[in-house]
C-alpha cells in the first residue's frame, strides 16, 4: 500500500510508492558517467579549472596555496567569481515598485569553489583533508561576505554530472548571496519556528533524537554527526546530514566538527557512487541567514539528492513528489556496501 509520508519541517508530503520499491539496479544508468572513473583524464587542456589555465577564470578572491603568486599553478583550492554571473557584487540595490510588482538590481555574488586541482576527482575519491579544505574555503567565503550587509543569505551547493545542471566536468560547487532570503529558506525556517513555539525545541534537534531511537534510516554515525535517509523523501536514495550539535549557522562549526563532517562527506559520496555506479546528484547548504547566525529554532545541515527520476507534470502541479524507493530500503543498501 503506498503511503502518505508528512515532512515534519515545513509541512510537505511526498507519497512513498511502496508497491513498486526500486532499487539501485532498477534506475537507468545509461547516461551516467564516473566522475573520478579512468574514462575521465586528470588534466584536461582546455578545462579552465585545471592547473595551468589559471588566466581562463577570473581572478582568484581565496586560494590555498603552497607559497605560490596568485591566479598560478600551486594551489589546493581556490574560489573565483563566477564568469557568468547571477548576480554581481557591484552598484545599488535600487529597490522600486511598479503597480503590484516589486523589483531591484541583481546585487549579490556568485563564485565557484574549484575543489582540486585533479579533473577526475570527486568528493568521494579525496582525501578527508582535502575535503576539509573545501569546506573551510566556504566558512571563510561565508564569513567574507556576511560583511556585505546588503547580502541576507548564502547558499552553497554543487551539481555533479550533466543532468544535475552541471557545465564543466571538473570538481567544483558553487556560492549565490542574495540580497533578499529565498522563498524555500523562509519556508523552512517558518517551520523550525512553529515548531519551537508549540515545543520550545528544534524540529532538527527532534528529529536526530527520532532517528537515533528509531535507526530505521540511518545512513552513517559519527561523533558529531549523524547522516539518515529522510523519513519523507521526495527522491530516491535522498541524504540529509545533520550535526549533532545544535548550530544555526554553517560558518560557526567548530574544528572538530569540520574534520569529522570532511569524513561523512567523503565516506557518503564514496558510498553513494558505488551503490548507484556515479550519479549525477545535487548537493545543498541549508545554512540561517547572514545576520541571524544564533536562532534556537534553525539547525544547518546538508541535503544531497542523485538526480535518478525526473519531477513530472504531477509534481509541479501538486507540489507532492511521488518516491518509489522507501528510506528505510535506501539505509538498508547503504549499510550492506563496505
Amino acid at each position: 500500500m503506498p503511503q502518505l509520508r508528512r515532512d515534519p519541517v515545513i509541512g510537505r508530503w511526498v507519497i512513498i510508492a511502496t508497491e513498486r520499491s526500486q532499487r539501485p539496479a532498477d534506475y537507468n544508468h545509461s547516461h551516467l558517467s564516473p566522475n573520478g572513473g579512468g574514462s575521465i583524464p586528470e588534466h584536461k587542456d582546455d578545462c579552465p579549472f585545471c592547473y595551468g589555465n589559471e588566466a581562463q577564470t577570473p581572478p582568484e578572491v581565496l586560494a590555498y596555496r603552497d607559497g605560490s603568486p596568485p591566479n598560478t599553478p600551486g594551489w589546493s583550492v581556490r574560489v573565483v567569481s563566477n564568469k557568468y554571473p547571477a548576480l554581481r557584487v557591484e552598484g545599488e540595490l535600487n529597490k522600486e515598485g511598479m503597480g503590484i510588482y516589486d523589483i531591484m538590481n541583481g546585487i549579490g555574488a556568485h563564485e565557484v569553489i574549484i575543489e582540486t586541482p585533479r579533473h577526475n576527482a570527486s568528493l568521494g575519491t579525496m582525501q578527508p583533508a582535502e575535503v576539509e579544505s573545501i569546506l573551510w574555503a566556504i566558512n571563510d567565503r561565508m564569513t567574507d561576505l556576511r560583511n556585505d550587509k546588503r547580502l541576507k543569505h548564502i547558499m552553497v551547493f554543487k551539481n555533479c554530472g550533466a543532468d544535475a545542471g552541471a557545465t564543466l566536468e571538473h570538481p567544483h560547487s558553487q556560492l549565490i548571496a542574495t540580497p533578499v532570503i529565498p522563498k524555500r529558506v523562509s519556508e523552512e525556517i517558518s517551520g523550525c519556528d512553529t515548531h519551537y513555539r508549540m515545543r520550545e525545541r528544534c524540529i532538527f534537534c527532534d528529529i536526530i533524537k527520532q532517528e537515533l531511537y528509531d535507526k530505521r534510516r540511518i545512513i552513517l554515525e559519527t561523533e558529531k554527526f549523524l547522516v539518515v535517509a529522510p523519513f519523507a523523501s521526495r527522491f530516491p536514495f535522498e541524504l540529509w546530514m545533520l550535526p549533532k550539535r545544535h548550530i544555526a549557522s554553517f560558518r560557526l562549526t567548530n574544528q572538530e566538527e569540520m574534520k569529522d563532517l570532511s569524513w561523512v562527506l567523503r565516506e557518503v559520496v564514496r558510498k553513494m557512487e558505488g551503490v548507484l555506479t556515479y550519479p549525477p546528484y545535487n548537493f545543498m547548504l541549508h545554512t540561517s541567514p547572514c545576520q541571524d547566525e544564533e536562532l534556537n529554532h534553525y539547525h544547518w545541515h546538508i541535503e544531497l539528492t542523485p538526480k535518478l527520476t525526473k519531477v513530472a507534470g504531477f509534481e509541479w502541479g501538486t507540489g507532492f513528489y511521488i518516491n518509489a524507493t522507501p528510506p528505510e530500503d535506501v539505509a538498508n543498501i547503504f549499510n550492506e556496501y563496505s
